[in-house]
């Protein structure tokens, strides 16, 4: 069910409790991440999350298999909002791209 005004979808995300700071730590702690950025896409509301996420589970997995992984860790979390979009990254090719000066 979507919410039918911003009112009413922030009153959702307020409830829901889910937070750029709660998925952090849940991705910290289920994926050993070393590295999470969280961004709120979603205007404000809660409802939308873009996340660049560094962890060495990530290795030899294709991006398929690693996005299985944060969905997996999240599934509640993921269930509670409305949009969310995982970039995964190995620690090494995290540092490349940060070599590289991209984000």
């Amino acid at each position: 069910m979507s919410a039918e005004t911003d009112t009413q979808a922030s009153k959702a995300a307020n409830t829901s409790g889910i937070t750029p700071i709660s998925l952090r730590n849940t991705l910290k702690e289920k994926l050993e991440a070393q590295h999470v950025a969280i961004d709120d896409i979603s205007g404000g509301c809660g409802q939308a999350y873009e996340a660049i996420i560094v962890s060495p589970l990530f290795e030899k997995k294709t991006t398929l298999a690693r996005h299985r992984l944060v969905n997996a860790a999240l599934k509640e979390e993921i269930a509670a909002i409305h949009a969310w979009t995982p970039k995964c990254f190995t620690p090494e090719q995290w540092e490349k791209k940060k070599a590289q000066g991209e984000s």
